[in-house]
């Protein structure tokens, strides 16, 4: 295809322009073959004629389409020219703010003059382990691929960086040695990589100066050399030096500083350290004011001379060699003001006592006439002899400012021989990575020999770096097996030999320097006779005869000849050297000597490398004998050797280029000037690179890229199985030209300009579908709209057609109607005519018919009568008949019935005799009885009526006192009333005796005070209206401001619950970050005890011996030392032999575990806070309720006699419940005199003495309670004895007076009830009343007593309640004193022996003060009762001492019957051993009999033996196979089985064997995750195992609040002896270890897929479109074999869930470990999201949402959607949609400020940024709507933090999860091999 097929209209080129370099323009028509003009249109709508060149007819530049603008890599794009490589650079730079891109193997870095957050650990991160073209491009993804390629190739790498001052050459090779200090880390703990970067504050000091470019340009070219071991880890550093600028130590130009170091003395002069310096301020100093801008904006001098120090701190420069350097730089400040006073032209002097000059040698420690002398002469040697000269003023000027530079040079190389030293490394160096900060090609207005060696060394470094290009070209091709055709590119070595060939340059000048009479001159003629018109690559300039120009690679450079032989010799009198030698200071002299050594260019330093930068020393000539080769060699020939050792370097490694370009002369940030960026772009080789791939075959495709981007070019038919004859097969249909293209082995080759060609072809062709597609949805319009026009016709036509349907139905209802009416009409007629006939017809049938039915009727009405008489008439003959018949028999039954009476009557007659005796007994009895039932019923109804008038007189009584209280209020009120009125009378009179006396006098005033008084009255009255209307304007003005307040008020409450709910969630968060802060603590300590144990490992490897006898195992001390660690229950007395057994090998572990102890002290602290403030608010809610109860009760009206029932039952639950606390204590005793130890429960213990005290006080208490009891029971039978009949029959006196004897009404209610239970016993006995004649009696008693009674509870009962409430208050006392005593015991019973005396004595005597202090106080008044009271404590204290002692005697009977039984038993089984001989033990057969097992009841308790735990820990944790137990056992066995041993243990009180088994336990699961801990299934078994360890020893420890759950089985299995809650804390921390183990293992294994499945994988095929790449290929999208899908996560997502799931983790645990691992992927793709501008395009933002859905459905699956892992998502959602919004109009702007509120400011910005659209189609974002974004964001406070920290691991949680599985239902597995322990 020819390439002006592509020149079309509507083609863009681009053509020249004087200032913007190129502009861009668009074709109006097509251009034709031989056209010499082509019409073309500006962007700002000019239209030209743009002339082709007649001669060459070169067409401009066609313009790349605009969605490869602003690619990551310059060789992707179509067309490779300088206008696209600088349009692309200006889009990415402006637009983007994207400071790096790739061309081909070149970095072009473009100094934004601004801090970019880009340079983070985060983003160093991100880039670590990536492919070069994976990200985007960036200085990190260099240093990366120089890594990777040292590591993978085993070859040492170089980074060359290189650019114009100012361009940020020193910032960018700064960035990749942090890199490299970053990724690697250092080998050992000297922190190698920190002096490394240390380095760079050093260097920048004494090499770094302010130019009109830069602020900090580097004056001199370093090479450090970057050493790494054999497992790559940094371990040392050497830097090589190059041709430090020594003239500016002396001169500087306008605008300009001197070195930094000079004023960073000069700002900390003040220093007390300084202060013998002598230093004043910068503007002071000649060599530090000629430049006259001494400060650097935003720079302070003090503050970065800190840092230089600290940087020489660390890198070994000790204080003394410190202000040895300050010393010297010091003295040459001083000897730059050192001035000169000419005598005549050939001599000079320098004033007597010149103050500079002093201070210059007493710093230096000269002689100050020496000095003086010499540097006013010189010395001249000849043949014969030697004499003296002095030297002019200008000469003596000249020769101070050689020796300053001489020293200063002298002092950066001792330096940089330090700073080696430094960095030198003792390990051997496998490898290392060189980067060259080195000047890039310069050319001023005045080109001297700076300069000229600065262009030479980047013409030699041009040559590498395109033969580089050059082999990776031709190492490409054959690659491919394409055929290789030699590429012309440009080869400078013309050039180069021009300046160090033989007659070069160089030569010319060392040969000139050598010339006694020598000049520049005379050196430039040489040039010109040598060079000029027969190099090419040399000339003259027209105007001048001391200069010359040189052709270089980027530009023609014309140099100034003044200075240069000057400059190449760098003399140095030797006279001033030696004075400087002979100084007393011991460093200046350091410098000075061996000089001979040091001037040798190739001698090597301390660490190997040559030393650069020398300057020779030489006197005014050689003496005979002494010069040498080594005295000859100039400063020039010294660089070119330098020069050759840097590129052998160069050539040995792997180069990686980096260039920087300078943007604009003025530091603007983010300005691009377009001619300067071309002149570097030139210069800096760049341009090059694209010509060299230009001239090849630029563009390439691998042919998956090539199918998938160009499948709409095929047919179907064309698709083929094999991809690469697919794509054969469309290129050759076309592209005809098959020159064109070249098929590689994996790749297609094409020319320039091709794939333009393909992109257009694809543009049609997807235009013309766009076409077709508009064409028929364009069609599917027009056919919507006739079809809707069709049916709106239709529906008219309906209607239409409807009414006249409609209208000719109503015609047809009226002609319908009209017949009806008509017909109706006429049958009426006929009708009527036919009733009246009928109704005729019908008269007379009636009255023929009425005449024959009326005789009918009376002719049955006769018939019927007749028959009734005969009826009647039968019926009276029957009846007589019958009642004659009746009358017989009845009369005979009567005759037989008499004479039966009659016998009956006689024999009642006779029982009647015998009876009748006794009924005339009972006639009285019966009597009794009724009068007796009477009374009853007039008793009880006597009863009811008292109760009522009880209850009346109460209410009255009550009121009667209010109403008295009332009176006498208001009396009081009346009195002090009356008093006032009295007062006010007297007061009254006495104004009146006045008022008598004036009235004299105001009568004849009276006349003119009325007047005044009437026009008084008139103002006042108005002046009242005024002060009316006032006082309503302040009511409404007061309502108002009440209402304010009160709205103040309202809105102060909701602000302050705002705030209490803002401080509560702000409580929640720091105890979140607490909690964070103190799991990275713990992560922190266990990453470096492991490292110690590491270290420890290879210590014992490397320096022990192996000696004979017993060597302690890792096991065993960390053993020992979590034993010392972890106690729990060792008090100080006990943990000091522990301490000393420890060997010396173990001190270390202590101070391990300190911070970690304080760590856990402080989590307790706050959990123990929290606690009371909980205990504060339940106690405070329940006084609450207890006040509130307490008034309702206070208000009820009083009921007495409900009161008097309440009593009485009150009195019977304190006897059952004192039976029921006197049934527990015994029980308690015998238990603990069962179950405890012979030690704590003997006789004089300290437990025993606690408890027998509190046994016997709350005894004593039941005793008191019983005897109040007693009293009670005694009074009610009093009473009952009282009212027996044989007692009350004489008196009835006596029971009033036993009633009086009542003082206390609580008696008096008793007696009452017990009368009450008398009066119901005594219904039952009323026949034995009855006999006695005596109820008349019990009858008055009752009714006296009632009386009594009555008039009693009237009187007592104010008294009453306050006993009552005495009474309530003290028996919650003893409640309070009871539930405190009973927490005490069992507190005690938890201390160690001696805690126990101490804490029991302590108490005992606090309880004993407050008692005899409240009965001090109770009884201060009364004095008897206290003494009584004294006494009676005295008693009380014998008694318990009798009863202590009688415990005692009981104790030692039952302890010797103990022994004695022991001692049986013990004989007995000896016996039974000794009857069978060893013989009948071996040798007898065992049959095998089957004995019936009984079932035992096991108590959920293992037992093993002290021998056998490192055996139970080897089986059941060290060699225990997670998958076996996960599959075939129950969750968490391994816990189980641990817990029960604890219990045994616990069981038996062996506190060694407790902590001996906790310690192992801890240690074996640290030894298993130390073995195999990136094996997830281990990490996650042990984890869910740890949890359910931890969980048991919080469910069975005691504590209520971990029972609630346990069934009563559970809670009998609970620990006795022990408190583990310690060791719980350890368990804690170890599981949050394992915790953060297990994230890390998650994230190991899923970091490879990440980004590979949720960003570069198309899970959605078709979706994402292939652009064009570049050099920097990245991994193709489509999923080929090893690449990771979206399903491959899901899989790994599903089996980490199954492994949790079958190991028994706590789903509480599980949804932690989902949301941090959706979170590590939500941070990651995100973050290369970030960093990828390919990535930003809408395509990509459905595929991530689609993606993400799919995550959110399999935690839907997995009902995990609460466990928070789908809001870790959430900024990876929103950057998806932030993708697919649309991005135009402020509305849209405020929607993405609305949705985009999990994003940062900075990922919002850097996402609109990379947006890049995929097709023609899309838009980009403007750079305005980029701009409102920002401007909406600029309130928000959030991190400026670009990329998530995917590190970041939320902290971890173990909520309590009790089980309910039984311990006595576990069975132990024979695989497990646990045979030697035993369930109890």
């Amino acid at each position: 295809m020819a390439v002006s097929e592509l020149y079309t209209k509507y083609a863009r080129v681009w053509i020249p322009d004087p200032e913007e370099v190129w502009k861009s323009a668009e074709l109006l028509k097509d251009y034709k073959q031989g056209d010499k003009v082509i019409q073309l249109r500006l962007e700002e709508g000019k239209e030209l004629e743009y002339c082709l060149d007649p001669k060459t007819k070169e067409l401009p530049p066609l313009r790349n389409p605009d969605i490869l603008v602003g690619e990551n890599d310059l060789t992707a794009l179509s067309y490779l020219h300088e206008p696209a490589v600088l349009h692309n650079l200006k889009v990415r730079f402006i637009d983007s703010k994207l400071i790096y891109t790739y061309c081909g193997i070149v970095l072009v870095a473009i100094n934004p003059y601004e801090q970019l957050p880009i340079y983070g650990e985060d983003i160093i991160n991100a880039y670590s382990g990536q492919n070069m073209g994976d990200m985007d491009p960036h200085i990190f993804a260099v240093a990366e691929e120089a890594y990777k390629q040292m590591a993978r190739d085993e070859r040492n790498q170089s980074i060359i960086v290189s650019g114009e001052s100012g361009a940020g050459k020193t910032v960018s090779a700064k960035y990749a040695m942090r890199y490299f200090a970053t990724v690697s880390g250092s080998a050992s703990e000297a922190n190698v990589e920190e002096k490394v970067l240390a380095s760079n504050p050093i260097m920048e000091s004494i090499g770094n100066a302010k130019t009109t470019r830069n602020d900090n340009s580097s004056r001199f070219g370093k090479y450090i050399e970057i050493g790494f071991d054999k497992r790559y880890r940094i371990i040392g550093a050497n830097m090589r030096t190059y041709l430090l600028e020594k003239s500016r130590v002396v001169f500087q130009a306008e605008e300009e500083r001197n070195y930094h170091i000079f004023y960073q003395l000069c700002a900390s002069a003040a220093l007390p350290e300084f202060k013998t310096l002598r230093l004043g301020n910068a503007n002071y100093f000649h060599y530090t004011k000629q430049g006259g801008s001494p400060v650097i904006d935003g720079i302070d001098d003090a503050k970065e001379m800190v840092h230089t120090r600290q940087a020489c701190t660390l890198l070994g420069i000790n204080d003394s060699y410190q202000m040895g350097i300050f010393r010297i730089l010091a003295g040459i400040l001083h000897l730059g003001n050192v001035g000169f006073t000419s005598r005549d032209a050939d001599s000079c002097t320098i004033p007597h006592k010149h103050e500079p000059l002093t201070i210059f040698c007493d710093l230096m420690g000269v002689e100050y006439q020496e000095m003086c002398h010499w540097l006013c002469h010189r010395k001249l040697a000849t043949a014969a002899e030697t004499y003296i000269k002095p030297i002019s003023k200008l000469q003596a000027i000249n020769a101070r400012d050689a020796l300053c530079k001489h020293i200063y040079a002298k002092l950066f190389n001792w330096i940089v021989d330090h700073v080696n030293k430094a960095l030198h490394s003792a390990i051997k160096q496998h490898s290392f990575i060189g980067v060259l900060d080195i000047y890039g090609f310069e050319t001023f207005e005045i080109n001297s020999f700076e300069q000229f060696c600065i262009n030479y060394a980047n013409e030699k470094l041009q040559q590498q770096f395109n033969m580089h290009v050059f082999k990776l070209e031709q190492e490409e091709y054959m690659k491919e097996q394409i055929p290789w055709t030699l590429i012309d590119f440009y080869d400078n070595q013309p050039c180069i030999n021009l300046i160090e060939a033989k007659l070069g340059i160089l030569d010319l000048l060392d040969e000139e320097c050598k010339m006694p009479k020598g000049s520049d001159d005379s050196w430039a003629q040489k040039l010109y006779n040598t060079h000029l018109k027969k190099c090419a690559l040399f000339e003259k300039p027209r105007m001048s005869n001391k200069a010359f120009i040189i052709q270089h690679f980027a530009d023609k450079v014309e140099y100034q000849c003044e200075g240069f032989l000057e400059k190449n010799k760098d003399t140095v009198y030797e006279e001033q050297i030696k004075v400087l030698k002979s100084s007393k200071f011991k460093m200046l002299s350091e410098l000075f000597q061996d000089e001979e050594k040091a001037l040798s260019p190739t001698s090597a330093t301390p660490s190997g490398r040559t030393l650069l930068s020398r300057t020779a020393v030489k006197p005014a000539k050689a003496k005979p004998g002494q010069a040498s080769k080594e005295h000859k060699k100039t400063v020039g020939h010294q660089f070119r050797n330098s020069l050759h050792l840097l590129m052998e370097t160069l050539n040995a490694t792997t180069p990686h280029y980096v260039r920087c370009i300078k943007p604009n002369d003025f530091k603007f940030p983010f300005t691009f000037d377009e001619k300067r960026a071309v002149q570097q772009l030139r210069a800096c080789g760049v341009l090059e690179t694209i010509r060299i791939s230009a001239a090849g075959f630029p563009s390439r495709w691998t042919y998956q890229e090539f199918f998938s981007r160009y499948r709409v070019l095929m047919k179907q038919k064309d698709v083929l199985s094999d991809r690469k004859q697919t794509c054969k097969n469309l290129l050759e249909k076309l592209i005809l030209n098959k020159d064109k293209y070249q098929f590689g082995k994996t790749k297609i080759f094409f020319r320039a300009g091709q794939v333009a060609y393909l992109e257009k072809i694809r543009a049609d062709k997807l235009r013309v579908a766009c076409i077709r597609i508009q064409k028929t949805i364009r069609g599917w319009l027009m056919r919507k709209k006739y079809l809707r026009m069709r049916k709106a016709a239709i529906a008219i036509q309906r209607y239409v057609r409807g009414y006249q349907a409609r209208c000719y139905a109503k015609f047809l209802r009226r002609t319908r109607a009209a017949i009806i009416i008509q017909k109706f009409q006429r049958m009426y007629v006929v009708r009527k005519r036919y009733h009246l006939m009928r109704a005729a017809t019908i008269v007379l049938q009636s009255l023929l018919r009425g005449y024959i039915a009326r005789n009918k009727y009376q002719r049955m009405l006769r018939e019927h009568k007749a028959i009734i008489i005969q009826k009647h008439v039968r019926g009276w003959l029957a009846r007589v008949c019958y009642h004659r018949s009746l009358k017989a028999i009845v009369y005979l039954q009567c005759c037989y019935r008499r004479m039966m009476a009659k016998r009956e009557l006689k024999k009642l007659k006779i029982e009647a005799r015998s009876v009748e005796r006794y009924k005339k007994l009972n006639i009285g009895m019966e009597n009794k009885i009724m009068q007796l039932q009477r009374k009853v019923d007039e008793q009880n109804k006597d009863y009811k009526s008292l109760l009522e008038k009880l209850t009346n007189l109460e209410t009255t009584y009550n009121t009667e006192t209010e109403k008295l209280r009332n009176d006498v209020e208001r009396l009081r009120m009346s009195e002090e009333e009356a008093k006032n009125a009295t007062n006010r009378v007297n007061t009254l009179q006495e104004e009146i005796t006045k008022l008598r006396k004036e009235l004299h006098q105001t009568q004849s005033e009276k006349k003119t005070i009325e007047e005044w008084a009437d026009k008084y009255k008139q103002e006042t009255e108005q002046l009242v209206s005024e002060l009316k209307e006032q006082n309503t304007l302040l009511k409404k003005e007061k309502e108002e401001l009440n209402r304010r307040i009160h709205d103040q008020a309202k809105e102060m409450t909701e602000t302050m619950e705002k705030k209490l709910v803002e401080e509560t969630k702000q409580l929640e968060l720091d105890l979140n970050d607490e909690r964070l802060r103190y799991q990275n603590l713990l992560n922190e300590f266990s990453r470096l005890e492991e490292r110690y144990e590491d270290l420890k490992d290879e210590v014992n490897l490397m320096v022990s011996i192996p000696k004979p006898g017993h060597k302690r195992t890792d096991s065993t001390h960390s053993s020992n030392e979590s034993e010392y660690t972890f106690s729990s229950e060792i008090t100080e007395t006990e943990d000091l032999p522990l301490r000393m057994e420890q060997e010396p090998s173990e001190k270390k572990a202590p101070l391990d575990m300190s911070l970690f102890l304080k760590l856990q002290k402080r989590v307790t602290e706050l959990e123990q806070e929290k606690q009371s403030l909980q205990d504060e608010l339940d106690r405070k809610e329940e006084q609450a309720l207890r006040t509130k109860t307490r008034e309702e009760e206070e208000e009820r009206p009083p009921m007495r006699g409900a009161e008097l029932e309440y009593e009485s039952l009150k009195r019977q639950e304190l006897e059952s419940e004192n039976k029921k606390l006197k049934n527990e204590l015994n029980e308690l005793q015998k238990a603990l005199l069962e179950k405890s130890s012979p030690e704590v429960t003997a006789p004089g213990a300290p437990a025993y003495r606690v408890l027998l005290d509190q046994l016997t006080s709350v005894s004593e208490e039941l005793e008191v309670r019983k005897e109040e009891v007693l009293i009670l029971r005694s009074q009610l039978v009093s009473q009952k004895e009282a009212i027996q009949p044989k007692n009350t029959m004489t008196d009835s006196t006596i029971l009033l007076e036993d009633v009086q004897k009542m003082k206390d009404k609580g008696e008096i209610a008793q007696a009452y009830i017990g009368l009450k239970e008398t009066n119901r016993q005594s219904l039952q006995d009323y026949h034995m009343l009855n006999e006695d004649g005596e109820l008349w009696l019990v009858y008055e008693g009752l009714k006296q007593t009632n009386r009594l009674l009555e008039s009693q509870l009237q009187s007592q009962k104010k008294s009453h309640d306050n006993e009552l409430e005495a009474l309530r208050g003290e028996i919650q006392s003893l409640k309070e004193e009871n539930n405190r005593q009973q927490q005490l015991l069992a507190q005690n019973l938890q201390l160690p022996p001696e805690a126990r005396i101490e804490a029991s004595l302590q108490h005992e005597i606090t309880r004993l003060t407050n008692e005899n202090l409240f009965y001090e106080e109770l009884y201060a008044d009364d004095p008897m009762k206290y003494q009584s009271y004294r006494i009676s404590l005295y008693k009380r204290m014998i008694d318990l001492m009798e009863q202590l002692e009688k415990q005692d005697k009981t104790v030692r009977k039952l302890k010797k019957q103990l022994k004695v039984f022991a001692k049986k038993i013990g004989e007995l089984e000896v016996g039974q051993m000794e009857n069978i001989s060893p013989g009948q033990i071996i040798d007898e057969p065992i049959r095998p009999v089957n004995i019936p097992r009984k079932e035992k009841d096991f108590q959920g308790m293992l037992e093993y033996k002290k021998d056998d735990e490192p055996k139970l820990v080897k089986n059941l944790i060290l060699d225990l196979k997670p998958r076996g137990v996960a599959v075939n056992l129950i969750p968490g066995l391994p816990a189980y089985i641990l817990f029960m041993c604890v219990r045994h243990a616990d069981y038996l009180n062996d506190d060694q064997k407790v902590r001996s088994l906790l310690t192992s336990t801890i240690n074996g699961i640290k030894k298993v995750l130390k073995k195999r801990g990136d094996d997830f299934e281990t990490v996650s078994f042990w984890l869910s195992n740890t949890c359910r360890f931890l969980h048991c020893l919080k469910q069975y420890s005691g504590e209520e609040g971990f029972m609630k759950h346990n069934t009563p089985r559970q809670n009998e299995h609970c620990l006795t002896n022990f408190d583990l809650a310690e060791y719980r804390q350890v368990l804690s921390d170890l599981a949050i270890q394992i915790y953060q183990q297990l994230v890390r293992v998650l994230e190991n294994i899923l970091q490879p897929m990440i980004v590979s499945g949720m960003l570069e994988h198309e899970t959605i095929q078709g979706v994402s479109g292939v652009k064009p790449p570049g050099l920097r290929k990245r991994t193709s999208s489509i999923a080929d074999e090893g690449t990771y899908t979206l399903d491959s996560i899901i899989r790994q997502l599903n089996t980490f869930h199954y492994v949790m799931c079958q190991h028994g983790m706590d789903p509480e645990l599980i949804k932690q470990v989902v949301k941090q691992t959706f979170y590590i992927t939500g941070a990651v793709t995100l973050n290369n999201l970030l960093l990828r501008k390919d990535m930003c395009s809408w395509s990509k933002g459905m595929q991530i949402r689609y993606n993400v859905s799919q995550l959110e459905e399999w935690l839907r699956d997995k009902n995990l959607m609460n466990s928070g892992a789908k809001e870790t998502l959430e900024p990876l959602i929103q950057a998806a949609q932030l993708l697919q919004v649309k991005k135009k109009t402020d509305e849209d702007a405020e929607a993405i400020c609305s949705m985009c509120n999990a994003l940062t400011t900075a990922q919002i910005v850097k996402v609109l940024n990379l947006y890049t659209p995929v097709n023609e189609f899309e838009e980009r974002v403007s750079i305005s709507f980029i701009r409102t974004i920002q401007m909406r964001l600029r309130d928000r406070k959030d991190s400026p933090q670009l990329l998530m920290d995917a590190k970041h691991i939320f902290p971890v949680t173990f909520p309590f999860n009790p089980s309910s599985l039984a311990l006595e239902t576990i069975q132990i597995p024979a695989s497990l091999g646990l045979a030697f322990i035993s369930r109890v």
